[in-house]
């Protein structure tokens, strides 16, 4: 059973793009680019508050030691 994380790897700033990129083998870079036009056409706001949230609700990859 998948889960989602934030990646540890893939990150540009929290690692959420690139956690969602690794749950639905989607390519990272794509995602990134999606959510850019996204808060871009919604004004901003919206999509920043859902990515502040997405950091707190959605937790790290945990290490493998």
């Amino acid at each position: 059973m998948k889960k989602l994380y934030r990646s540890r790897e893939n990150k540009v700033f929290a690692g959420i793009l690139g956690g969602l990129g690794e749950y639905f083998d989607v390519d990272p870079v794509l995602l990134r680019i999606g959510y850019i036009f996204l808060v871009a056409f919604t004004a901003f706001i919206p999509g920043l508050i859902a990515y502040i949230i997405a950091i707190f609700v959605v937790p790290e990859k945990p290490s493998i030691q």
